[in-house]
């Protein structure tokens, strides 16, 4: 029976366990409250102090990654969804039921991981389109906005929600590894949190040649439509995370592959 599992069949399977697992629900719930509500809150909030904002800042102003201010708090609610689509199963123990009904990893992998992806980007661009709208309509009269007719803040938008599924599958990666919620969980975090922090500590003349590679730094070049000098441009920085997410991906589905279940 096993000889007529397809990808196509596999990937039915992923759909249902990722669609009624509860935790999934919920990582996308939290992850709409976040980027809708904070970036609600973060472009109300400019609206409300643009006439005494300094010259310089204004002139800097981005109204695009400004209204896509939340996704700097949902990028974490979106790990855990990647993380927990492999690592519950391990916690569970209902990862040995998975791979008897699925024994080919690869094929197995492969399910997982377009059922994340493409229901990460779908929901992800959604948010972050009504986002971006939601912030233009509250800066209007006030603050200067932009039109999505601009190719520049077409493109930031669009990858916003190309960074919110990187992000999954990179902890999904990470789950294939480390196997545990918690440790994927505190990886996760760190890589986006900490990591930052512990540059920040470096000597200043290293600070902008190392910052610039962080995944957090790099999914801000995404979201600007102009990021500034000491970042990647917004193609540039999607390519190098993509790499990122390519070779941990690597590495999870390697030893997913030699090691028992």
């Amino acid at each position: 029976m096993s000889d007529r599992v397809t990808l196509l069949s596999s990937t039915r399977a992923e759909w249902i366990k990722f669609r009624t697992v509860r935790s999934t629900v919920m990582g996308f719930v939290v992850t709409i409250i976040l980027t809708v509500g904070l970036g609600a809150l973060i472009t109300t909030a400019i609206r409300g102090h643009w006439n005494s904002m300094d010259p310089i800042r204004k002139l800097t102003f981005d109204p695009v990654s400004s209204s896509l201010g939340g996704i700097l708090f949902a990028q974490f609610a979106i790990g855990v969804i990647g993380t927990l689509f492999v690592t519950s199963e391990y916690s569970s123990g209902s990862i040995r039921s998975t791979l008897a009904a699925v024994p080919q990893r690869p094929l197995l992998v492969a399910s997982k991981l377009v059922v994340l992806a493409v229901s990460t980007f779908v929901v992800g661009e959604l948010v972050c389109f009504a986002t971006f709208l939601m912030g233009q309509a509250i800066f209007s009269g006030v603050v200067p906005t932009a039109l999505l007719s601009d190719g520049a803040v077409l493109r930031s938008v669009v990858l916003a929600g190309i960074y919110l599924t990187l992000l999954a599958v990179l902890g999904f990666a990470l789950g294939l590894i480390l196997r545990q919620s918690a440790a994927c969980i505190s990886t996760f975090t760190s890589l986006l949190l900490v990591l930052p922090i512990i540059t920040f500590l470096l000597p200043s003349s290293w600070q902008n040649a190392v910052s610039k590679f962080e995944p957090s730094a790099l999914g801000h070049a995404m979201m600007s439509t102009s990021p500034p000098d000491q970042m990647f441009g917004a193609w540039t920085a999607t390519g190098i995370l993509l790499g990122y997410v390519v070779i941990v991906l690597g590495a999870g589905l390697t030893l997913m592959v030699r090691r028992d279940a």
